[in-house]
């Protein structure tokens, strides 16, 4: 299977303005960067979302906290669920 592509946030932030600017068509945008058009969409979509952080003192920072917060929460899930179906494995199996 091939490997996902990872773009920086320069290169997001860059197609994301690009569409702002609405001078070329999505799929114009999307040929020239080599990027689905859902993906500038989304690009686009958090970009107008974060806006108002960067004139908000400390706001990108506190987003950047924001989401590391909900991905340690995210992982603490993951880490509980695997538990807990680690321990129904366990059972399932002594009733065989």
């Amino acid at each position: 299977m091939a490997q996902r592509k990872r773009h920086t946030p320069e290169f997001k932030a860059k197609v994301a303005l690009e569409a702002l600017r609405e001078q070329k068509t999505a799929a114009q945008i999307a040929s020239e960067n080599d990027v689905h058009v859902t993906q500038i969409s989304q690009w686009k979509k958090e970009a107008l979302e974060h806006l108002a952080a960067a004139f908000t003192p400390g706001g990108a920072k506190a987003i950047a906290r924001n989401e590391e917060a909900l991905k340690e929460k995210l992982y603490s899930q993951i880490g509980q669920l695997k538990v807990e179906i680690d321990w129904l494995k366990k059972k399932s199996a002594e009733l065989r």
